[in-house]
């Protein structure tokens, strides 16, 4: 029997527009249960898709602040993931709970 050759899954490999990137933030947002933290994973996803040192740039943060904020392992800021979103190019939205 043959072997079957795997290879890691990375979801930013399919990140590759903007419209990509926001249908999987929704989806994320969706899935989240109040979980902070699996927010900023997403959007780290995102940032890494576009490339940190951009990103980072454009939202005024170190490269190393970025990696740090959307780990997964902590929860950054409002204010840091409003800086993030817009960097992204992406903008948050509410709307009635059903």
């Amino acid at each position: 029997m043959p072997k079957t050759a795997t290879s890691r899954y990375d979801v930013a490999e399919h990140l590759r527009t903007p419209e990509e990137m926001a249908a999987y933030l929704e989806a994320c947002l969706e899935e989240a249960n109040g979980d902070a933290a699996f927010i900023a994973k997403a959007l780290g996803d995102i940032a890494h898709a576009q490339g940190m040192s951009q990103v980072a740039r454009v939202a005024g943060l170190s490269r190393e602040s970025l990696y740090k904020a959307l780990s997964g392992e902590r929860v950054p800021s409002f204010d840091t993931i409003l800086k993030i979103v817009a960097a992204l190019g992406l903008k948050l939205h509410a709307e009635a709970a059903r």
